[in-house]
């Protein structure tokens, strides 16, 4: 492992450098200095998804879910939950695939709410259908 890792600002996507030994503390962005994890899912657009995906070096799971979807609505405070758990050993981001339809399509998303566990840029595993909290983070740490 590295010794020091790339994370992506939830706020203003800026790139910056934290030492490893440094991830479980609070860090703070360079450019907006806002907190670099809030234990909070961020949204992303198409744009904002492609600088996170390729540019930050800790693991991204990916909520694809649409505002109509019920087991989606059911299923979000659970994912918020998984992000307090997780972070900052990754980063937990929500797709909405209404708006952001391309995504959904590069993806090859047909159901939702299906969630895609991504490292080092690429899709590793995936999953469809609502999950509790403890149940995503039993299935991400089963697959990292």
């Amino acid at each position: 492992m590295s010794e020091s890792l790339h994370i992506v600002c939830p706020h203003c996507d800026a790139v910056n450098r934290i030492a490893t030994s440094n991830l479980g503390k609070s860090a703070n962005c360079g450019k907006c200095h806002k907190a670099l994890f809030t234990a909070q899912p961020i949204e992303l657009d198409a744009a904002r998804f492609e600088r996170h995906l390729v540019r930050s070096d800790i693991p991204l799971l990916v909520d694809f879910w649409a505002p109509w979807c019920g087991p989606c609505k059911m299923m979000a405070p659970w994912f918020v939950e998984a992000a307090i758990q997780l972070e900052p050993g990754m980063r937990l981001i929500k797709v909405n695939t209404e708006a952001e339809q391309m995504l959904g399509a590069r993806f090859n998303i047909r159901s939702i709410p299906t969630m895609a566990l991504f490292k080092s840029g690429k899709e590793v595993s995936r999953v469809s259908g609502a999950m509790g909290s403890a149940d995503i983070v039993r299935w991400v740490k089963s697959q990292l």
